[in-house]
């Protein structure tokens, strides 16, 4: 199936079907929408209490972040970044396309809480952009909110490279420290957050005995190769993800390719693997941005790999020069591969590259092409082997760079 689905429990309010059947200013005022907030603190406590994670990638705890730039000295700046990355994700141009105002609503409230005085909202998207601006237009928010645009690329949605281009230069990482918490937008303390943190933020303040099931509920991507379709959902903490392949028809899947490209390939035991963060981890996985790719038994797991890499590597920013080279290596060294090419040692360089490169670039593009082939190996380790007995019908093609594999349409 394809469309919009939620799977919370009836009467939860999410935030695929807009609250009280409209996303227009009256009526998302008529359910709680822009509720004046006298206590900011107490919504902090309950953010915390919650333990709201980020849903930009990462998954870091939301009240945390808040409070390093509530923390810090002099003017303080929060944006909300609507730049998706992973060409698997829609989730966010979703929000900001068809519930604009719940966005802004969780805007203001993060800038009261951390003390902001100036806001941004970061996309590209034309949809989105004209939607935000229109709800800016009929909305009146206690601080001033600007549209920056930036060109859509794997990398610009890093914070770091939010904070770049919303002061004007390249949306590209830079090193850190300073991180932007500490020295952001102009040189202020700044909040960089994802549009769905900030919609759960504003959700949880208008409904308030909703917010332990607010905060643990997730928007996932979901698709696959073939006839099957894609979907965006709504689903509750813990949910299978064998579940969600059969919300969308990829139910026979073999293997997923966890969190956008970040999480990395999962093969045999992916349909006992639930929507967490802590067991994704604990698998060897990662949670990402909640795009799930799901796998045919006839997706050559070695061509998909090939697929992510090359990917990866056309999007390298090309700032850090071990994340071109290392990308570069991975992407060629796994082609060859596929092609039945590969040398004797490809496997053993491949292995500790995977394990060497992690952590060495600006941003965590280099990281995920190391856990996708890390994550190959460890779950499809006879495959490369195969490769080079014989040839594979269904690596043929393999290695676009653009990312067609992955990529899904809003719907």
């Amino acid at each position: 199936m394809t469309g919009v689905y939620s799977l919370l429990p009836e009467g939860h309010h999410g935030l695929l079907a807009p609250l009280g059947g409209g996303e227009d200013i009256d009526g998302y005022l008529a359910v709680g929408g822009y509720a004046p907030l006298a206590a900011p603190d107490r919504l902090l406590d309950r953010i915390a209490a919650t333990g709201l994670r980020g849903r930009g990638g990462a998954g870091f705890p939301a009240a945390v972040k808040l409070r390093a730039v509530r923390d810090a000295p002099g003017p303080r700046v929060v944006v909300a970044n609507g730049e998706e990355g992973e060409p698997g994700s829609v989730k966010d141009r979703w929000l900001l396309r068809h519930r604009p105002h719940v966005v802004l609503d969780g805007l203001r409230l993060a800038a009261a809480m951390t003390g902001a005085e100036r806001g941004f909202v970061y996309l590209s998207d034309d949809r989105a952009e004209q939607a935000v601006r229109q709800a800016l237009t009929e909305s009146a928010p206690e601080v001033r909110i600007d549209v920056v645009r930036t060109q859509h690329t794997y990398v610009a949605g890093e914070e770091t490279a939010v904070v770049r281009a919303v002061d004007g230069g390249p949306a590209l990482p830079t090193a850190k420290p300073p991180r932007p918490f500490e020295s952001g937008v102009g040189g202020a303390p700044t909040l960089v957050a994802n549009v769905e943190t900030l919609a759960r933020v504003a959700v949880m303040y208008s409904r308030p005995d909703e917010a332990d099931s607010v905060a643990g509920a997730h928007l996932v991507t979901l698709s696959g190769s073939g006839a099957a379709g894609a979907a965006l959902a709504e689903v509750p903490a813990g949910t299978h993800l064998k579940v969600l392949a059969d919300l969308c028809g990829h139910g026979t899947a073999t293997a997923v390719v966890l969190g956008g490209m970040f999480g990395g390939l999962y093969g045999e035991g992916w349909t006992d693997l639930p929507l967490d963060h802590d067991r994704l981890k604990e698998a060897g996985g990662a949670l990402g941005c909640g795009a799930l790719h799901f796998l045919r038994p006839e997706d050559c797991p070695v061509g998909v790999a090939v697929e992510a890499t090359a990917y990866l590597a056309a999007q390298s920013a090309r700032q850090c020069g071990v994340c071109v080279s290392g990308t570069g290596a991975l992407a060629a060294t796994l082609t060859a591969a596929a092609r039945g090419e590969a040398g004797h040692d490809s496997v053993d360089k491949l292995r500790r590259w995977s394990q060497q490169l992690p952590g060495r670039g600006a941003c965590g593009l280099l990281d995920a092409a190391a856990r996708i082939v890390g994550s190959l190996l460890a779950h499809f380790p006879d495959r490369i082997d195969a490769h080079r007995r014989s040839a594979c019908p269904a690596c043929e093609g393999a290695a676009p760079e653009d990312g067609r594999r992955f990529t899904v349409p809003v719907p």
